[in-house]
């Protein structure tokens, strides 16, 4: 019941100026584990990439939409 998201990433930038030139190179890995109360239904994770921004849909199964409720706001 942990979503572990990792990758690496490379980054590369070359300048010039006045007759110099150089690269600078950077590399770099990642890893976030992110644990959850309830559990997953694992045949329904999906997940998404768009524009640079990751999207992971994690559906309950449903013994844990079972036991969720909906908790009333009183106004003050």
């Amino acid at each position: 019941n942990a979503l572990t998201l990792s990758g690496e990433k490379q980054q590369e930038q070359k300048s010039e100026d006045g007759g110099r030139s150089w690269t600078e190179r950077s590399y770099g890995r990642f890893e976030r584990t992110i644990p959850f109360e309830h559990e997953i239904d694992a045949d329904k994770v999906d997940a998404s990439c768009r524009n640079g921004v990751l999207t992971v849909t994690l559906p309950k199964n449903a013994q844990a939409r079972d036991k969720t409720r909906k908790i009333a706001i009183k106004p003050h």
